[in-house]
């Protein structure tokens, strides 16, 4: 049974951090999230926190692009060993589009690149020197979503259209040691639309899904070495005062289904949106909350699995 270690806030300096994201390269540790006025609304920048040891942490400053409300940043590390930042923009006009920078020491960054407009790109995991990503198109009645893949993290080729109903949208992908893709997909506003979970094999264009009937919003999830699947996002639950109320959790995943384990410390009003690192038998997860003091900040935990 995984136990949770520790739990730790790590930044509550801005009025809203939200959206987080999480990385570890060598003895180096990456935390990016979103700062700004509220959840939605204002320009948003984007704060990036550094740690030699994932306890100690200290800001490497803030990307910030004029006139844009910048959101949701995730971070990857590319073939040749760079961190890559893929982050969404919204411009005065409410347009939503996908930009990327680069960085080798997580401080200097290039310009923020646009990479796809119109289109907002979740995460891009890479597998044998290529680069995969969910994008989502936000429409009127249907929601149009498109598996991408890149080689170099700017240009992005679409390589598969996908027909779903109930507004698909945040989508995170990871690999099995076979090579099968795995996705983990939210979809709407619970109950009108629940997570699925997709599997495809090379050259992934034939997907198998599977409706998992539970909210989980801000989805992301790691496949460990030994082909554990964990699970890490926010859901809709009872409390003991049969209230609804929201949590971020962490849920065991197969290809079918999410099983709940852990409520991590979560609540208020605003929460999830985790990043995850798996290192040492630890499973370490960053994510926002504002359980406390009714102020969303950014917190840490360190689970056993």
């Amino acid at each position: 049974m995984p136990k949770i270690l520790s739990t730790k806030k790590i930044w509550d300096r801005a009025p809203h951090s939200a959206f987080t994201d999480l990385i570890e390269l060598g003895k180096m540790w990456l935390l990016v999230f979103r700062e700004g006025k509220g959840h939605v609304g204002d320009p948003g920048v984007i704060r990036i926190l550094s740690s030699k040891d994932g306890k100690t942490w200290a800001s490497l400053g803030v990307i910030a692009e004029e006139d844009l409300d910048l959101r949701d940043p995730k971070l990857s590390i590319t073939p040749d060993n760079q961190f890559m930042l893929l982050v969404g923009g919204v411009t005065k006009d409410h347009i939503r589009n996908s930009y990327v920078a680069f960085s080798t020491d997580g401080s200097m960054w290039t310009p923020l690149k646009k990479a796809l407009s119109g289109e907002w790109l979740w995460r891009v995991t890479w597998r044998d020197g290529t680069g995969y990503g969910v994008a989502y198109r936000v429409g009127k009645e249907r929601w149009p979503v498109t598996l991408y893949q890149t080689e170099d993290g700017r240009d992005f080729h679409k390589i598969k259209e996908f027909d779903i109903e109930g507004k698909p949208s945040e989508t995170t992908l990871r690999f099995k040691n076979s090579g099968e893709m795995v996705a983990l997909m939210r979809r709407g506003n619970f109950p009108f639309g629940a997570t699925l979970i997709g599997v495809s094999g090379f050259p992934y264009q034939d997907w198998i899904w599977t409706n998992t009937k539970m909210s989980f919003g801000g989805p992301n999830f790691l496949i460990l070495p030994d082909g554990q699947m964990w699970a890490s996002g926010r859901t809709i639950k009872f409390d003991k005062k049969d209230e609804l109320v929201e949590r971020t959790i962490l849920a065991c995943m197969d290809e079918t289904s999410l099983n709940p384990v852990i409520d991590l410390p979560s609540g208020g009003d605003d929460t999830s949106y985790p990043g995850m690192v798996y290192k040492d038998g630890i499973l370490w997860i960053s994510y926002y909350s504002s359980h406390k003091e009714n102020q969303s900040a950014i917190y840490l935990t360190q689970v056993q699995i």
